[in-house]
Formats: structure tokens, C-alpha cells, sequence
């Protein structure tokens, strides 16, 4: 094709641009192709709004999963809670979005701000909640109905109180994030004030967690933040597919010992088994008191003892302070 012009072709763009500038100077518009074969007229070229100002620094699919996150997060806290203030405790995530640090503080009212780090990530995240949900937890953990108190600070006794409540809730982070990396949550302070609350710059971005707690007829709420920063060097990490081909997979250490300990209260059914005999259902029926039924183990043979009527030791009957028992002698293995 000649990168030159003929007199037709510009005389064609001339009068397309003319035409355009009679219609009201509408740039949007596509452009008609020149006459000659110069190609097919030109779509409008699609866009999508950016605001330099509040950048994205997270995926839609990175996003994604830090919600099944936190929705963990909500749901294994709200069964801490629950056992720790012995009431119904329910923890709904309201919302996930990521903003400006400064956008954050100035949405939030009085609130209590428990400052923590995570390691092995840098940096530090807080978990908020608002003073009436506190006192609730605080009212019922000393013994009350469950309501809230009318102040904005805590007292020498109540703060090792609200320490014990947030120590609870930590336990329910790391359990969220175990499927993708293991941290260890570590209370850093208290704080009553967000201007004290100093965890990332203010122009930083930050991923917000909305959530409400409801106490009965009580709803109150709480959020947690946590700065892009401490995030970013896993964000690789953070995408369903991984989530999902981890989720089963990973028996972490905290989980076989939370195991252990629930083994460890079980209570199993364990009974001594003197002998067996044969007998027919006439033989049976004709049992009366004092009747003597003779077993298949010897004088001095040993006894089963079963557990849950399976064989694991053997031993023989003793006495002991006017007690029936049984003294073990053999392990029986699983072969």
C-alpha cells in the first residue's frame, strides 16, 4: 500500500472531518475509512475509570480468596467466642474492600484498637471493635446478662480482660490463614484512640474487614485492617486455585496437637470378657439361680479386656480393696 495520499483520499478526509465538526464536535465518534480501500471504519476504543489517587494493588481473584479468609476468620472466631462467654455468638463479614489507611480512620467512631503483628510477615494490622461490643463481652465474661456499658475507657482490671477476649480471636487468625501460611499473632498494645493507631502511612492501602457481631438482640461492629505491605510478599499465595488444592491437604502441627488433645478426652467404652460357651436355646431357657455355666477359659487361663469391642490386652482377675479388677499381662497388637 502507498504511503501517499491521492488528491480523492484527501479530499474524502477533508469532508469526513467536516461533516463531524457540523454534527457538534463529537470526537467519540468513529472515524469513516477513506474512499479507496484504506480499511474498515475504526470501533470506539473501550475504557475503564482509574483513579491515580486510590490504586488497586489487589486482584479480583486475590481478593477472592483473602474473603474465604476472613469469612474463616468470623466463623472459627465466633465459636471461640461463644465457648469463652458461654452465650450464641454470631460474626458475619459484612464487606472486604481495599482503601487508603486514611479512609479507614476517619470512618471509624470510639472504638478499642488492639494493635498486633504476625510473624513471620513485617508490620503490624489491628483488629477494632466498637466500645459497646467490648463491654457486652466484658459484662458477660464477669458473670452479667450481656450489656453494654456507657464509657470510652478501660479500667486497670479491665484491660488484662480485653487482652483475654483479643488472645481469643487471634487463635481464630491463625487458624484462617493456615492454609496459606503459618503465623503467629502477638498482641503488641492496646489502644483507645485511633490518632495512636500509627500501622501504615496514611496515603497506603489497606484491606478492611467489616464485620457484625450479634449478641442476642444486640448487633455491634467490629473490623479488622491489615496494610498492603504486610501482605504483599505472599500475594502470590493468595489465588483460589492454590486455596482450594490446599484445603484437606496440610496437617499443620497446631491442628494434630488440637487433635491429640480432643483424643485424649474421649471416652471409650472398655470391658473384661471372662470366657464364652455354647448353648442351646432350651438350655438357655431353663437357667435358674444357682446353675453353674461352664466357660472355655482355663483356671488359670488370661482374659480379654476390649476397648470398644476390640482385643487390646489380656490379663487375669484380681482383688483389690474388696474390688473386682483385672491385672494386664500381654498387649495385643493390631496383627
Amino acid at each position: 500500500m502507498s504511503e501517499i495520499l491521492s488528491q480523492a483520499e484527501i479530499e474524502a478526509l477533508l469532508a469526513s472531518l467536516g461533516s463531524e465538526e457540523s454534527a457538534g464536535g463529537d470526537f467519540g465518534a468513529p472515524v469513516a475509512a477513506p474512499v479507496g480501500g484504506m480499511g474498515t471504519p475504526r470501533k470506539p476504543i473501550s475504557y475503564e475509570v482509574y483513579d491515580f489517587r486510590r490504586p488497586d494493588k489487589f486482584s479480583r481473584d486475590q481478593l477472592r480468596t483473602l474473603q474465604m479468609v476472613f469469612e474463616t476468620f468470623a466463623r472459627l472466631c465466633s465459636t471461640n467466642l461463644a465457648t469463652y462467654l458461654r452465650t450464641p455468638v454470631h460474626i458475619e463479614l459484612i464487606s472486604l474492600e481495599q482503601i487508603p489507611y486514611e479512609d479507614y480512620l476517619r470512618s471509624l467512631k470510639q472504638s478499642a484498637f488492639i494493635v498486633f503483628s504476625a510473624p513471620p510477615l513485617s508490620g503490624e494490622a489491628v483488629l477494632e471493635m466498637e466500645f459497646a461490643l467490648v463491654f457486652t463481652m466484658l459484662d458477660r465474661l464477669l458473670g452479667g446478662m450481656g450489656k453494654p456499658i456507657e464509657r470510652n475507657a478501660f479500667t486497670e482490671i479491665e484491660k488484662p480482660l480485653v487482652l483475654a477476649l483479643a488472645e481469643r480471636m487471634l487463635m481464630a487468625y491463625r487458624s484462617a490463614w493456615e492454609s496459606i501460611l503459618q503465623v503467629d499473632p502477638k498482641i503488641e498494645t492496646l489502644e483507645t484512640s485511633a490518632q495512636f493507631v500509627q500501622i501504615a502511612p496514611p496515603s497506603d492501602i489497606v484491606i478492611t474487614v467489616l464485620m457484625e457481631a450479634r449478641f442476642g438482640e444486640r448487633r455491634d461492629a467490629m473490623s479488622l485492617c491489615v496494610p498492603h505491605m504486610v501482605i504483599k510478599p505472599i500475594t502470590p499465595r493468595l489465588s483460589s486455585q492454590n486455596w482450594v488444592s490446599s484445603a484437606g491437604k496440610r496437617t499443620t502441627p497446631l491442628l494434630r496437637r488440637m487433635l491429640t488433645q480432643h483424643l485424649q478426652r474421649t471416652a471409650i467404652t472398655c470391658r473384661a470378657r471372662l470366657g464364652r460357651t455354647r448353648m442351646r436355646l432350651s438350655e438357655l431357657l431353663q437357667l435358674k439361680v444357682g446353675d453353674t455355666i461352664p466357660l472355655d477359659t482355663p483356671v488359670n487361663g488370661k482374659i480379654d479386656l476390649l476397648a470398644e469391642n476390640r482385643v487390646k490386652f489380656r490379663g487375669k482377675p484380681a482383688i483389690r480393696n474388696r474390688r473386682l479388677v483385672v491385672a494386664i499381662t500381654d498387649v495385643v497388637s493390631e496383627e
